[in-house]
């Protein structure tokens, strides 16, 4: 009998956790970093009737909304960037709960596109963690907004300002690095700020964010770079393996399906999906696929959907959508407007935002077949880079200057 007892507490405590970790959007492009939600009753058609609240975010900011529980967590620039600054705001009111200024000085250089605060913060309940470039790692208590822990990581000179997410994995934090000056990825302990482990990439500029891969006998941090996809133990920042792929800028963070991650251009060049669990140097090898990609820039990460990859362009906007299987195009849509924000898919609905807010809905599949086409009427001054979140009947967009919480009506 108490063996029942201590099975049944064990199996409902692991369900709890469970239940816990997906009802939750922890990290840039969610809890599993692909993108995927699970969240019920989403709108798929709305407009500015639909708009629950809109909370001004001090200063401005491109990071995408995260939330735990009630709480949203979102970084942005204050004082024309000479202050970096950590919101919590209340999921269910709007109302900003808390706001912490970790970084005051002088403001680096940045493209006109980007933003000194376009990194999506990461939390696991307990602390949020925000990376700021210059500006630096920083944790804070999810309740009060204290800072646990900071981290100088250098000045990530050029005109160009950073981009990549912190992630949280094993007890780590894990931040790319990359920059025109010198380039790493680096693990801190979650608890302290204390390095664990540090692995110099090649020196060059790069905004991908790593994600975590689980192939049969080993967990791989897997990250997009200027020219090759490189694989970490994610213990002790020793490399597995590394492929030779034609990313140019290092833009997309990789997509990834049950088999594969694949890696998209940040320019015209060559997609391929690469099967982990391979050593040394696996181009040619372990590709399950390889397939020349033309055209403009494609800022935005790439989305695995079922059998699906969908891709979105910066400028001119043009969705695409291909057979993951074998790299194979299906079709091409061109919308109104350009995209800067990566896609999200709800159950199998892909959402993908405009820089000028439109969302547009569709489901994947070998043809295009469009849901809606959705405003909220957002003002001419406002710019949409951050990507969408969503929990149940809610749908969270992020301009440069306002968090949207969209819902039924």
């Amino acid at each position: 009998m108490k063996l029942l007892t201590t099975f049944f507490t064990l199996s409902l405590t692991l369900l709890t956790l469970s239940v816990s970790a997906e009802s939750n959007w922890t990290q840039w492009r969610g809890t599993h970093g692909n993108g995927l939600s699970t969240a019920s009753h989403v709108p798929e058609s709305f407009s500015s009737d639909n708009v629950v609240w809109k909370t001004e975010v001090p200063g401005v900011g491109q990071s995408s909304p995260i939330f735990w529980e009630d709480s949203i967590f979102l970084s942005s620039a204050t004082d024309g960037g000479n202050k970096r600054v950590v919101v919590a705001i209340d999921r269910k009111t709007g109302e900003i709960q808390w706001q912490t200024v970790v970084w005051e000085g002088e403001a680096e250089d940045t493209h006109s596109m980007n933003n000194r605060a376009s990194s999506t913060c990461a939390t696991d309940g307990k602390r949020v963690v925000a990376f700021f470039g210059k500006g630096g790692l920083h944790s804070l208590d999810t309740k009060t907004g204290k800072v646990l822990w900071s981290r100088d990581l250098g000045k990530f000179e050029g005109p160009w300002g950073t981009g990549a997410s912190p992630v949280i994995v094993d007890g780590l934090v894990v931040q790319n690095c990359d920059a025109d000056n010198e380039s790493s990825l680096m693990a801190f302990n979650l608890e302290t700020g204390k390095t664990v482990w540090k692995t110099s990439r090649e020196t060059i500029r790069g905004w991908s964010t790593p994600v975590v891969f689980q192939s049969t006998d080993r967990k791989e941090l897997i990250l997009n770079g200027h020219s090759k996809v490189v694989s970490y133990n994610i213990a002790n920042g020793d490399v597995y393996w590394e492929c030779i792929a034609s990313v140019g800028r290092g833009t997309p963070t990789l997509a990834f399906s049950k088999d594969a991650v694949i890696s998209v251009p940040g320019r015209s060049g060559t997609m391929v999906a690469i099967r982990p669990g391979g050593s040394g140097d696996v181009s040619g090898k372990q590709e399950a696929w390889r397939v020349p990609r033309t055209g403009g820039r494609d800022l935005p990460s790439p989305l695995v959907v079922g059998n699906y990859l969908i891709v979105t362009r910066l400028r001119p906007g043009i969705i695409s959508c291909y057979d993951n299987r074998n790299g194979e195009q299906l079709w091409q849509q061109r919308v109104e407007g350009g995209f800067s924000s990566s896609p999200i898919a709800i159950n199998g609905t892909v959402y993908t935002v405009t820089e000028s807010g439109i969302t547009h809905v569709f489901k994947p599949g070998a043809s295009f077949e469009a849901i809606s086409k959705n405003s909220i009427e957002a003002t001419l001054e406002e710019t949409f880079r951050a990507s969408p979140a969503a929990f149940d009947g809610h749908l969270l967009l992020r301009s440069d200057k306002y968090l949207y919480c969209i819902g039924q009506k």
